[in-house]
């Protein structure tokens, strides 16, 4: 068992919500680049606000089943030190990203129902650094501010570092990193005023709250 929970937030659109989480001790960023997303962001942004991103932070592009090349591209591109990939893609791909684009690294996210088995994920367990459970929601690909019901985790025997996603807010983390201790905790809308416009006191609430459960 881990000691410390790493910290991500997702859904960066603004600067000023970059140099917040840097001040707030976040492990790591995240950039969306999806246009269907209220958070999508390009290359060129992200690429000037990573130059200025201090070390021992980590950058993460989120994609959703976009050309393998494409995102090879923006990952060297932008600096990005992780691929998060929300979509359908294949153990064949995550491999091809993880080995073409080192040092980045794969996460692959998984929406998490009551369908979900464990046989969804075994087939990458040699091919990512790590999985993100979100919630599952019929036509969404993420993002949907809800929770899921953590006890299903268990069955699931993940053989990879687990990030936790999906409704995470300062109301209720302490009581998700007591039940499910995951490697990681991923929140957005938990801490915004709207979609990609964070609410920065929130954000030290959570990050605060998450230290504290860590002592415990």
């Amino acid at each position: 068992m881990h000691s410390r929970t790493r910290i991500k937030m997702c859904g960066m659109t603004r600067e000023k919500d970059v140099e917040a989480g840097v001040n707030a001790g976040l492990d790591a960023l995240g950039f969306i680049f999806y246009e269907k997303s209220p958070r999508n962001v390009y290359p060129d942004f992200v690429r000037a606000v990573i130059s200025k991103v201090p070390p021992f932070v980590d950058c993460v592009g989120v994609f959703v089943d976009r050309d393998r090349e494409e995102v090879q591209e923006i990952i060297e591109y932008c600096g990005l030190s992780h691929a998060q990939l929300h979509g359908k893609e294949s153990p064949k791909y995550c491999e091809r990203v993880e080995r073409f684009t080192s040092p980045c690294h794969v996460i692959k996210a998984f929406r998490v129902g009551t369908n979900s088995k464990k046989e969804d994920f075994s087939p990458y367990d040699d091919l990512v650094h790590g999985y993100l459970l979100d919630t599952y929601e019929k036509g969404s690909v993420g993002g949907t501010g809800t929770s899921f019901d953590w006890s299903i985790i268990e069955a699931l025997e993940l053989q990879r570092p687990m990030i936790l996603a999906g409704g995470l807010s300062p109301n209720n983390v302490e009581n998700a990193i007591r039940n499910v201790s995951p490697f990681g905790v991923d929140v957005n809308s938990g801490v915004e005023v709207e979609p990609g416009i964070k609410d920065h006191e929130l954000l030290k609430e959570f990050v605060r709250i998450v230290r504290q459960a860590d002592a415990r």
